[in-house]
């Protein structure tokens, strides 16, 4: 088992992002912080192509932002919730930029990050990771029809109507451009692991997803890499999912709750949003690293972070024949650096 996280050949730097939210995201207490807020459908006459449209624009806005177009841009990695992750091969087709289509269910923020990093820190300059996802469409394929009305269980979660796009570059130019004193630095990744732990409840999505995400962050300790000050930034876990990894942590002597937050957790007015136990989708973790996370990071208030995006690898037919729910968990570990020292070391 790979047991140390993998180490960029060269430096990597996320020099932009881009978020883009639906009208209930748009209301929570993030709102101000995204980058455009709609009407959940985007002008687009089906909720599959309004979510097509958030990716097309999120990667507009992050590439805008970074002062690219697309033949600066050597590849683009994205997936989504939707059967063969149409949402990003629709949305962004217009994108003249060699495609890779990723499915890592809610964890694909972290997996496309990790990819990019890999890649850019050997054969690319500079790459793009874009994920969404969106809650009628999910309702739509993994639950019921908007239209039947369901009761949700206290541990349900909220997908996230959104979409985060990212500009991972090795060019110490690039991050030199970007706003804020820090530049968020992409230091190290370790790619998650399959866990099963039996969950057979589609309706607790943070039971299934909390035991990968312990195994990533053990891994992460036994490899050495861990600090005490290190922040532990979840995907989706929501509150159900926080718990259950808390106490998987501290029975193998390890207690990260007075430093972790996680992202299904931040991004609406629970109680006033009907969100129960949080958030989570695609979009959910994506929009709060592009948003709010990263700025944190440049303005110095977060110095250094462990980002795991946390997914649940089923599909209706698997929940249908009664089979138990993996889940795995991404690592990308972002510190934040001065901007004026990115150039140490490092040429063009």
């Amino acid at each position: 088992m790979q047991k140390k996280p993998f180490f960029p050949a060269r430096r990597v730097f996320i020099t932009s992002a881009g978020s883009v939210v639906g009208h209930k995201e748009k209301k929570g207490p993030l709102g101000a912080l995204f980058d455009l807020g709609g009407d959940d459908r985007f002008g687009k006459d089906s909720w599959e192509k309004a979510e097509a449209e958030m990716q097309r624009l999120a990667l507009g806005i992050a590439m805008r932002k970074a002062e690219l177009v697309e033949g600066d841009l050597d590849l683009l990695v994205a997936g989504d919730l939707v059967n063969q992750c149409v949402s990003s091969s629709y949305g962004l087709l217009g994108y003249r930029i060699p495609f890779l289509g990723l499915f890592g269910a809610c964890s694909t923020c972290a997996e496309g990050l990790l990819l990019a990093t890999l890649a850019t820190a050997s054969v690319c300059r500079r790459c793009a990771a874009v994920t969404s996802s969106h809650f009628c469409t999910a309702e739509r394929q993994f639950r019921y029809p908007l239209e039947y009305g369901g009761q949700r269980t206290p541990t349900a979660q909220w997908t996230v109507t959104g979409s985060g796009a990212f500009i991972v570059s090795s060019r110490p130019g690039d991050a030199q451009r970007t706003t804020g004193v820090y530049v968020p630095e992409i230091l190290d990744v370790m790619p998650g692991c399959i866990v099963d732990r039996g969950i057979t409840d589609a309706a607790n999505m943070g039971a299934a997803m909390a035991p990968a995400a312990a195994d990533t962050i053990l891994r992460y300790r036994d490899s050495g890499c861990l600090g005490d000050e290190i922040l532990f930034v979840t995907g989706d876990l929501g509150a159900e999912g926080s718990a259950i990894l808390y106490d998987l942590l501290r029975a193998q002597r390890l207690d990260i709750e007075d430093r972790h937050t996680d992202c299904g957790l931040r991004i609406y007015h629970r109680d006033a949003a009907d969100a129960h136990a949080g958030a989570s989708g695609c979009g959910c973790s994506a929009v709060v690293l592009a948003a709010e996370l990263l700025e944190m990071v440049k303005s110095g208030e977060i110095a250094e972070m462990c980002f795991l995006a946390t997914g649940a690898l089923m599909n209706t037919a698997a929940v249908q024949q009664g089979q138990s729910i993996p889940g795995i968990a991404h690592l990308v570990h972002i510190r934040g650096v001065r901007r004026d020292t990115v150039c140490d070391g490092q040429t063009e």
